[in-house]
């Protein structure tokens, strides 16, 4: 069994994956835990956390053979690597490096300052579908990634995410309640009290952006592209926008899946 981890500036994911059920695609995620992102906790903690949710799950430790890291914390690798040898006894495969190198072009001034879990993404989207492609990850920032039908990053935009948006508005305005997001139950954009404004400002003023940026993206392009959309709060928009051609939200975890078994071919 492979168990991938993506830590993100939010949440540290971890999914327990059978790679060998769909060779090529990803493998099948046998279960997943997202834990709060913090680059002080220590391998034994991690170790604590996850040996009771394997077993929560039917499995032991030992069933983990592979691990592979993809991370935008660069804080937080050394613990996981320390996770990965001391308690499963392998060394983790860290995605970018070595065997585990991107395997695409990446036709954009500033190769090195890629994410990891936008390369993620779109090594798992090219692999799944054909064609020109925009992904939108929602994630702590909200982005848009332009792939060409060869593979290739042509670039892309980087927008907060809806949640930071949210809690910017709050903190900066002393008399605007907290809400919780959350799709409207009407379609109106004229709100009649505070909360109702809010939720319309938050929601359908991210809608619109977008409904917005992917047109600008597909006029500049030139060309049909494929929507793809992936990330926890996705769904949250599924039902009040057409953009989106189909919502993926392990995408990243796919990637990592498709990355490890590229980095063991020959071994």
């Amino acid at each position: 069994m492979l168990l991938a981890v993506d830590a993100g500036n939010t949440n540290v994911v971890f999914a327990l994956l059978d790679p060998g059920s769909s060779p090529g695609q990803g493998g099948e995620i046998k279960a997943r835990w997202r834990i709060a992102t913090d680059p002080r906790r220590t391998a034994d903690e991690y170790a604590v956390w996850l040996n009771q949710l394997l077993q929560l799950e039917g499995y032991d430790r030992s069933a983990v053979t592979g691990v592979i890291v993809g991370t935008v914390v660069p804080r937080a690798l050394h613990n996981l690597q320390v996770l990965s040898s001391k308690y499963f006894k392998t060394e983790a495969v860290i995605a970018g490096q070595g065997k585990a190198e991107w395997g695409f072009a990446l036709d954009v001034e500033e190769p090195g300052s890629l994410g990891a879990d936008r390369a993620l993404n779109m090594i798992a989207a090219h692999a799944r579908h054909e064609g020109d492609l925009i992904i939108i990850d929602f994630g702590t920032a909200t982005t848009f990634e332009l792939v060409d039908y060869k593979g290739a990053y042509k670039g892309g935009i980087i927008a907060p995410g809806i949640n930071l948006s949210l809690d910017a508005l709050v903190t900066a305005a002393a008399k605007l309640p907290r809400i919780a997001i959350s799709a409207p139950e009407s379609a109106s954009v004229v709100g009649r009290n505070t909360v109702d404004q809010m939720h319309i400002g938050i929601y359908w003023g991210y809608v619109a952006m977008i409904e917005g940026l992917v047109a600008r993206l597909k006029a500049e392009m030139g060309r049909p592209l494929k929507v793809i959309a992936t990330g926890g709060l996705a769904v949250l928009f599924e039902k009040h926008t057409s953009v989106f051609d189909t919502i993926e939200p392990d995408l990243t975890i796919q990637g990592l899946a498709m990355l490890w078994e590229r980095s063991q071919q020959g071994n």
